[in-house]
């Protein structure tokens, strides 16, 4: 609200006048419930520039402002807090301003600025998408909405893991064991069919290395022998030589896993702008650590390794190239992201990475920095906390992993079962029921990763995330659709300009609250989290529900009253609808 700044202005004013004192900010808050007033300016921190009683200080500023400042109706001054009374006008003119404005909130697209890239997923092609990958793109998505949100044009992106010993384990179990089974002949999603072969692949392992124990190896020993490794170290070997056969193979199991992956992204309601992929990226950047070495940012060690020393800044030495020329993951990192800001006119670069690769980016960062590239300033790392269950830990190799399919099929089917319990859908079609069970399910999911701030970690369960009271998904939602409930009722012109009622104390409220939202998009896209347009959400329809308890909105008596109430709630879903886009999350008109 401009007052803020208006008040401001006057308190400086009021100080230079009366003190003959400059201050070069005013602290402000909300004022406490229990006194009147509708913000309040923090004497104690002017103690340190005006000298004597916080009190009498207060007093006479309190006095300037109601007489210069129109908008101020009255004051009270509690110990060293400064409690401003505001006119009803200000709220409705600041109202009105917010009713009339379409995408309240959302700044266009300004094509002049530099782009942002965010990339998130950058899934292993050996197995289906997980729990983990479920947090992953839900942040990244969201984050990449947000940050578009403030203007700028974002590039959704992901590097897809498609090359490595990895998927070469489960190329060779299905090679072994397959008989030829597809997707097709078999009904089994592409990745899953893929990843149960990379199971299948441990199992076998495991059984090789007992025997080799029980023969008298030991067991450092049967890990590196077993001969299931040992093939599949060749198969690898095979494919970066070009072998025709493993080629074909990979791609066919590849394109399996694609297709699979195509579906979850699509029913968890993420996509990309761009795919990398990790064998086309695999051998960038050993031309940069050549000039790099030229330049005296690496070093060379007696068995030829390349490695950068970065103990100077507070980390270690680290590995760029191996003593037989071949990259390590860092050095294939440090070639996409040249490869990326090459591709497009790119101000920044976020990585939506899981917090055990904190170490990495720190040095990622600071190699290309060294290497001169100044965009290495604008690179961010958007770390995450794992997402933990309460039957504890997922592992992919034993197959112990929650598959984010069928995670957020559960997640429908609970949605499903709680709302025929409440038995409030009268009139739905099947079809309609299902579509809303899958909002509410999805809705519920989302919501309670997205809550929370990205570096804290996760215990998910999935039934409390689900619950209509409280701090959910389904809880918002449901105030969306009673809003809407509420203006198919309408009977009048809710577009009538009012400008001139007194407002009930819950009608100011949620003024305030609304106008906070573009403050709140622009502060979630600077710190990478939407967790603070989650729990604004949260906050505004806390607000709504108070107000709606407090009074009478149809059923008042006052027209203009009538108008008002009506345009605040029509304005409230529209920015609950607004928020939970920002969120990839559905609202839906009826529940």
């Amino acid at each position: 609200m401009n007052i803020q700044n208006t008040i401001e202005t006057a308190v400086k004013k009021a100080i230079k006048t009366i003190y003959d004192a400059d201050v070069n900010a005013i602290e402000f808050q909300a004022t406490k419930k229990d006194f009147d007033g509708d913000i309040t300016v923090v004497i104690f921190a002017l103690l340190r520039t005006i000298k004597g009683n916080p009190v009498e200080i207060g007093t006479k500023i309190g006095e300037y402002l109601k007489e210069n400042v129109s908008e101020i109706t009255d004051f009270n001054v509690v110990k060293g807090f400064l409690n401003l009374s505001i006119d009803d006008g200000v709220y409705l003119n600041t109202f009105n301003n917010i009713y009339t404005t379409e995408d309240f909130g959302i700044t266009p697209l300004n094509p002049n600025q530099k782009e942002v890239m965010v990339e998130y997923c950058s899934p292993n092609t050996n197995k289906p998408l997980h729990l983990g990958h479920i947090r992953n793109n839900l942040l990244g998505y969201s984050v990449a909405e947000i940050i578009a949100a403030t203007g700028k044009k974002v590039w959704k992106t992901q590097i897809i893991n498609d090359r490595g010993i990895h998927i070469c384990k489960s190329m060779l179990a299905w090679q072994r064991y397959g008989n030829g089974e597809t997707p097709e002949s078999t009904g089994i999603k592409g990745d899953k069919l893929v990843g149960n072969y990379y199971v299948r692949f441990d199992q076998e392992y495991k059984k090789q290395i007992s025997e080799l124990i029980t023969q008298g190896s030991t067991e450092e020993d049967a890990k590196k022998n077993a001969p299931f490794l040992l093939e599949a170290q060749e198969m690898l070997r095979k494919w970066e030589a070009g072998d025709e056969e493993v080629v074909a193979l990979w791609k066919m199991m590849n394109e399996w896993v694609y297709a699979g992956f195509e579906i979850t992204h699509k029913e968890l309601g993420v996509n990309f702008d761009k795919n990398y992929y990790e064998s086309n990226t695999y051998l960038l950047g050993k031309d940069v650590v050549a000039h790099g070495l030229e330049k005296g940012v690496f070093y060379k060690k007696e068995d030829g390794s390349v490695w950068i020393d970065l103990t100077d800044e507070g980390l270690d030495e680290k590995i760029v190239l191996r003593s037989d020329g071949t990259a390590v993951y860092m050095t294939q990192d440090i070639g996409t992201a040249i490869e990326r800001f090459k591709d497009y006119n790119l101000e920044s670069l976020t990585y939506t990475v899981g917090n055990e690769q904190d170490y990495h980016f720190k040095v990622l960062f600071l190699i290309l920095k060294k290497l001169g590239f100044e965009w290495a300033d604008n690179l961010s790392h958007l770390s995450y906390g794992m997402v933990d269950l309460p039957s504890g830990k997922m592992k992919s190799r034993e197959g112990t992993v929650v598959d984010a399919d069928d995670l957020m099929i559960e997640m429908t089917n609970t949605a499903r079962e709680i709302s025929e319990e409440l038995g409030k859908l009268e009139g739905y079609s099947n079809e309609e029921k299902e579509k809303l069970y899958k909002t509410i399910g999805l809705g519920a999911l989302k919501y309670y990763i997205l809550k929370v701030d990205p570096k804290k970690r996760i215990l998910f369960d999935p039934k409390e995330s689900i619950d209509f009271n409280g701090n959910t998904g389904p809880f918002i939602q449901y105030t969306y659709a009673r809003i809407q409930s509420i203006l198919r009722k309408v009977d009048f012109d809710i577009d009538k300009p009012i400008t001139d009622i007194k407002l009930h104390e819950k009608e100011i409220e949620l003024v305030k609250i609304l106008e906070q939202f573009p403050e709140v998009i622009q502060n979630s896209a600077k710190n990478n989290s939407p967790a603070l347009i989650a729990n604004y959400t949260y906050d505004l329809v806390k607000g709504y529900n108070s107000f709606y308890q407090s009074v009478p909105i149809l059923s008042c008596d006052n027209i203009d009253k009538k108008v008002f109430r009506a345009q605040l709630s029509m304005k409230v879903g529209e920015t609950i609808k607004i928020a939970f886009k920002l969120l990839g999350i559905g609202v839906p008109n009826r529940m």
